[in-house]
């Protein structure tokens, strides 16, 4: 062997030995705390989210550069982060994971240069991004410079939003600027009992408002997945967590100039849905599961639910009809009556727009009463807030199809992707309701003097609520006036939507030429 040989031997066993030190972690001790508190490290996480030996690391040995306060004797190799590019289901996504064991994940100089070389790397790829987040802010002896950190991932999240999907798993404490990052992604995903987010801790609230709360109370998984809304899945335990990440990346498209991966199916397209006929009541006031029906035309029942403890009176989900992605957006008659407030406004809305940016279809199924009326909903906006769903819908320029399962209701039924905002198809069932509102209030306002004249009130009453129904709210009123393109028998509803979304597949709309729009917000 030469002495070059030799010397470039001698460096690459060197090299193995920093990546392994690296792996290990600070001292044993460090991985044992990690582990003792139902935690994994982030390799181990890295691992559980990639493919097989599909992980290329990059900067694996960049270390801080900064002096004081103890830290120029502490200089680990990669800083606290790490960061590359590998495969789930074959397809290229990136990583950047905290490792909590090194300065508890906090981000400094080095550690944020590293993450946005990776959110650079990825937008310029056309490929997702995935933090697995668990550190503990900004580190405090690098000052200033690592809030400019924080700034330069915030600029980037904002950057490529709408351009390649972005997911946020929390998996340990993360407050402050560590929180506002996950903020400005798709999808964030939380751990119960070990993932908190807050902006200010306990400790602060109690100081300033006198309120004592623990970590989960304030900013657990629960608390955020169905008081907040800022989470959309919370799990038990990492490993689920990281496995539905894997799940939903496999239902999205790598960029916004591609569409979402086709899986071959087995499920046939013309298969007839007979227990839609049983699980829809003709009757508008009552209860039933939406999602059921979502299940029973999905392919192979199978559909993967967005934010489904938040808002629950409607579902958005993602779901296979013929093997292609659609999003489904859904009003729930089992919460609420599935009417439409600020939080289900909001949360459809935020689901529209992404499917929208990512070429995703959106099928629409509507039973909605109207919007929820009251005090709280009018003070805390629900004309601004209601009006982003609404916003969202008229600019969507995917394939389009609305279903009227049954009723359908003043402003919340134009709200519902109706085919005067819009929609490609606009379709229903023999049981849709359309109309201003219910009989019983139409009756009541249109005919109010003639009913208290009469002197048989109620029967009067019973007569002209029975006379707008057969007048106004009949099945076909709507499809005779153009607004619904066909009337169509429940039992063929998945093969109906599975040909229209075909029809539709090569849809373009372009829409004006301008900087961007203004939201409500």
């Amino acid at each position: 062997m030469s002495g070059v040989e030799e010397t470039i031997l001698s460096r690459i066993g060197r090299l193995t030995d920093i990546k392994e030190s690296a792996r290990r972690g600070p001292d044993p001790a460090a991985t044992e705390r990690q582990h003792a508190k139902g935690k994994l490290t982030a390799h181990e996480r890295i691992a559980l989210l990639l493919d097989k030996g599909s992980f290329n690391e990059v900067e694996a040995l960049r270390r801080h550069r900064a002096s004081g306060f103890g830290l120029e004797h502490k200089k680990p190799y990669g800083d606290g982060v790490i960061t590359g590019w590998g495969t789930v289901h074959g397809r290229t996504v990136f990583v950047y994971a905290h490792d909590f064991r090194v300065f508890g994940g906090a981000l400094g100089e080095a550690h944020a240069q590293k993450i946005h070389k990776i959110m650079d790397l990825a937008e310029a790829a056309g490929a997702p991004v995935v933090s697995l987040n668990d550190g503990a802010g900004a580190r405090i002896q690098e000052g200033v410079t690592a809030l400019a950190g924080y700034g330069g991932i915030f600029q980037r999240n904002t950057r490529v939003s709408g351009v390649i999907p972005q997911i946020s798993v929390m998996l340990g404490p993360c407050a402050g600027g560590a929180a506002y990052s996950p903020a400005l992604t798709d999808f964030v995903f939380m751990v119960r009992e070990t993932s908190q987010m807050f902006i200010t801790g306990p400790d602060v609230v109690k100081a300033v408002t006198g309120e004592e709360i623990s970590q989960n109370g304030l900013g657990g998984a629960d608390v955020h997945a169905g008081v907040s809304g800022v989470s959309h899945f919370a799990y038990d335990d990492e490993e689920h967590c990281i496995e539905d990440v894997r799940y939903l990346l496999s239902l999205l498209p790598a960029n916004n100039r591609e569409l979402a991966p086709v899986e071959r199916c087995a499920d046939p397209a013309d298969r007839l849905n007979e227990a839609l006929l049983d699980l829809v009541p003709a009757g508008s006031g009552q209860a039933y599961d939406i999602r059921k029906v979502v299940e029973e035309i999905a392919d192979e029942g199978e559909y993967f639910e967005v934010h489904p403890a938040w808002a629950t009176n409607i579902v958005c989900a993602f779901t296979r009809l013929d093997g292609h992605v659609v999003g489904v957006v859904a009003n729930q008659p089992a919460s609420m009556a599935g009417v439409l407030d600020i939080e289900a406004s909001e949360k459809g809305a935020r689901f529209v727009q992404f499917c929208d940016a990512f070429n995703i279809p959106l099928v629409t199924l509507v039973d909605v009463p109207g919007f929820l009326p009251g005090v709280d909903q009018e003070h805390n906006g629900i004309i601004r807030r209601g009006a982003k769903l609404l916003y969202a819908y008229c600019n969507a320029t995917v394939p389009r199809i609305s279903l009227v399962l049954r009723k359908a209701y003043g402003g919340a039924y134009i709200v519902m992707d109706s085919r005067s905002i819009g929609a490609d198809l606009a379709l229903a069932w023999p049981t849709n309701e359309i109309a201003v509102m219910g009989a019983e209030g139409a009756a009541n306002v249109v005919f109010r003097r003639e009913i208290n004249a009469a002197d048989d009130p109620q029967a009067v009453r019973e007569q002209r609520i029975a006379e707008y129904k057969d007048e106004l709210m009949h099945p076909y009123y709507a499809a005779e006036r153009g607004l619904i393109d066909d009337v169509i028998d429940p039992r063929q509803t998945r093969s109906v939507l599975i040909r229209s979304l075909a029809m539709l597949r090569a849809k373009h709309a372009d829409l004006p030429s301008r900087k961007h729009g203004n939201p409500p917000q």
